[in-house]
């Protein structure tokens, strides 16, 4: 499992997701903004607006929140967001790919640079490492929707790529261009879906010791942690004893 996978799921164990959860909500509200001003305040003609409802309802953002979201988008005093990603390597090499949406994009640029610069890494030009990556789509649906079997038979007859279970959840895998049409499929079949996104998914791994994968995951705490950045993807991992050591401290 990446590395950062697996740093997202001791953050939820030990309940930080719960303490940031206005920032979350925060970010998921900027994206329905943009996502309306972008497209349209109608769902049923916006793709990328209907994705955004969709997966702030997964995190029970509060339907006033939403509404509020799209109202915003409409006239001058809507925000005006820049969609931006950056690219750099973290500690041992770490590729890293930085999603973020702001309104000031001096200010996010080197609030970014710093982040890196203070765990041992650096900031890249645009391109630097996203060829390590594939850029594909993903749809998550909760373990208890079905068995592994049921949802790779639908999977497949949605035209996914690939699907990976376990006991909290499926995974489901397509390309970035039928990431419309996928998750229409999956929902006769499964239903709505958790989450809906277009993803960095990594092409290769890099294993991190302890001391590095310590530092690596407060990059990742640190990145995630700022207003402006909505998602952040790397392709490092750790072993299972250093996993628990992390978990346990």
């Amino acid at each position: 499992m990446a590395g950062h996978s697996q740093f997202k799921n001791i953050m939820h164990r030990k309940g930080a997701q719960d303490a940031k959860r206005a920032k979350v909500f925060s970010k998921l509200a900027r994206e329905i903004t943009v996502a309306a001003k972008v497209g349209g305040q109608d769902p049923s003609m916006n793709a990328r607006l209907r994705l955004a409802i969709q997966n702030a309802r997964a995190e029970n953002l509060p339907k006033d929140n939403i509404e509020r979201a799209i109202k915003k988008s409409a006239g001058a005093e809507g925000d005006n967001y820049d969609e931006i990603r950056y690219e750099g390597r973290g500690p041992g090499g770490v590729s890293v790919i930085v999603e973020a949406l702001t309104d000031n994009r001096n200010r996010t640029a080197s609030a970014v640079r710093s982040y890196f610069t203070k765990c041992g890494g650096s900031l890249g030009e645009t391109g630097s490492v996203a060829f390590m990556f594939d850029r594909v789509g993903e749809i998550v649906y909760k373990a208890a929707v079905g068995s592994a079997d049921a949802v790779l038979e639908a999977a497949i007859e949605a035209g996914a790529e690939d699907v990976q279970s376990t006991e909290e959840s499926h995974v489901i895998t397509c390309a970035f261009e039928d990431l419309g049409e996928v998750p229409k499929a999956l929902e006769e079949t499964l239903g709505e879906a958790d989450s809906v996104k277009a993803v960095w998914r990594p092409q290769t791994m890099t294993e991190l010791d302890e001391d590095k994968a310590q530092t690596m995951m407060k990059l990742l705490d640190t990145l995630e942690d700022d207003d402006d950045v909505q998602n952040v993807y790397s392709n490092f991992e750790v072993s299972e004893e250093i996993l628990a050591k992390l978990t346990a401290a």
